[in-house]
């Protein structure tokens, strides 16, 4: 099953602006790994899940505030994702994205 496996352009609608990044999937069975590279630098992810089109992963990210730990739950249609990420706990924020 490889309809998640790829690059995607996407961009996360923050509190803080629109960001921009560079997400790259990669599942076995349904595990799912992979990188999101952004303004932040590059975090890899080898914890999250895939059911079906259904994603979801976390990374930690270095914030002005501190760390910051972002849950990602998405779906894949397609070249297109899309879905939310838990902002630590300053709210959440809607993403999408185009396979590259």
């Amino acid at each position: 099953m490889m309809a998640v496996d790829g690059s995607y352009k996407v961009e996360v609608d923050s509190p803080m602006g629109k960001q921009a990044g560079t997400l790259t999937l990669k599942t076995d069975g349904d595990a799912l790994s992979g990188t999101f590279a952004g303004a932040m630098g590059t975090q890899s992810f080898d914890s999250g899940t895939v059911s079906g089109d259904d994603v979801a992963w976390s990374i930690q990210v270095s914030g002005p505030m501190g760390q910051i730990k972002l849950d990602f739950k998405g779906t894949v249609s397609g070249d297109d994702i899309s879905g939310q990420v838990q902002l630590g706990s300053y709210g959440s924020a809607s993403f999408k994205g185009t396979r590259t």
